[in-house]
């Protein structure tokens, strides 16, 4: 078995279980209007409004290679779960120690700011080094932080990134490769990723309307999720995955849903479960006409409109190759013991339903199961038809 034994998270919601849980479940967004990342004025995102671990230790100062706010990010929920995987470093030695994340953006907003420098003087500043950006750096900053002389890579395949990475950290304990890994995903906010997504016109100028009949797009976010995998027993396993490939449109989902389907009924076979044993479905839910079209019509067609669902992205911001670790996380801490009543993460809208869209059982704000919640199941759906769907199961 697969346990997610551990579970350091940062997003807009906070940087603790307590705070993220109480938000979460209350029905609050942490989505709020900023100009910081968009020249053409303010847009709704999902920052993280937090200090952030330095990386200026006089002891030991990062080396310009690793510094970026992507880094940060992870630092920051490392903090949160270090004991825990020191002691797993102890108890397997480091080379029995992986890690494996997924990121879009790694560090591009130090190449942003880099660049911004050199067009007005000629020169680069002296802290820059263009491997900030490149997407392993999370990976090989947490491997030099943490004396892990196990793999460490990252996935890169866009909102498919981190549950990918989750998946590839499940194979290689399976496998005997390793003991432990240290996986899950982190995603930083960039002008480069706003202006692309806005360039795409698949930004929302308002908070994103997930199902509504008037959704008009996504608000991106920020955060990072981290899991302790291993053997060892805890509340949590990951307990079935599924993956599939559209190859559809370089950005478009497959209206049929095929891909999507496969990914889905691949997990549920893994998990060794049925449809209906499913408590709650976390959505991809982008706020985008063709996503969300695309997946109303496959969770219906599998669930029907009995299963509780919600997209969470109203909540946090699209983190993007954070965003299927982040959305396992918000599962995971609503299966722990402290909700025996099994709170449910809401699905924030405007209530307005679209005829064109299968049925779905969104959740409101204060829904209870009445139990713990045993089954949650998460989906990301990415640009390219890279599909991934996670199924978590409680002990």
């Amino acid at each position: 078995m697969l346990y997610l034994n551990q579970l350091g998270i940062i997003c807009a919601l906070g940087d603790s279980h307590a705070e993220i849980r109480q938000r979460l479940f209350a029905g609050e967004s942490g989505i709020a209007m900023t100009d910081r990342y968009s020249h053409a004025g303010a847009l709704p995102l999902g920052c993280v409004d937090r200090v952030l671990p330095s990386m200026d230790d006089a002891a030991s100062p990062y080396p310009p290679t690793h510094r970026s706010r992507n880094n940060q990010l992870a630092l920051a929920a490392l903090k949160q779960i270090r004991p825990a995987v020191d002691a797993a470093i102890a108890q397997y030695g480091a080379h029995r120690i992986a890690i494996v994340l997924g990121t879009s953006t790694s560090g591009i907003a130090e190449s942003e700011a880099a660049f911004k420098q050199r067009l007005r003087n000629g020169t680069f500043p002296s802290e820059f080094a263009y491997s900030q950006q490149e997407m392993g750096s999370p990976a090989a900053m947490l491997a030099d932080t943490l004396g892990i002389t196990g793999p460490a890579y990252v996935h890169s395949s866009a909102c498919a990134s981190s549950a990918k990475a989750m998946v590839s950290a499940g194979r290689l304990i399976r496998m005997g490769l390793c003991d432990a890994v240290l996986t899950g995903g982190v995603d930083s906010l960039c002008a480069f990723t706003v202006s692309g997504f806005g360039a795409l016109a698949s930004v929302s100028d308002a908070r994103c309307n997930p199902f509504s009949v008037n959704r008009n797009g996504i608000n991106i976010g920020e955060g990072a999720a981290l899991f302790l995998m291993s053997a060892q027993p805890a509340t949590v396993a990951l307990r079935g995955w599924g993956e599939s490939s559209d190859g559809y449109h370089i950005s478009a989902p497959d209206p049929t849903g095929s891909g999507a389907h496969i990914a889905i009924t691949q997990a549920l076979g893994r998990a060794g479960i049925g449809p209906s044993e499913i408590d709650y479905v976390n959505l991809h839910g982008t706020a985008t006409q063709q996503n969300d079209a695309m997946e109303s019509h496959v969770v219906n067609a599998l669930f029907g409109e009995r299963v509780a669902a919600s997209s969470t992205k109203a909540t946090t911001g699209h983190t993007l190759g954070a965003a299927g670790a982040i959305e396992a996380g918000l599962c995971w801490l609503s299966m722990q013991d402290d909700n025996p009543v099994g709170c449910l993460p809401p699905h924030l809208w405007d209530g307005a339903i679209d005829s064109n869209l299968s049925a779905l059982h969104l959740l409101p704000s204060g829904y209870q199961l009445g139990r713990p919640l045993r089954w949650a199941l998460s989906n990301s759906f990415a640009f390219g038809g890279a599909n991934a769907t996670l199924v978590l199961g409680r002990e």
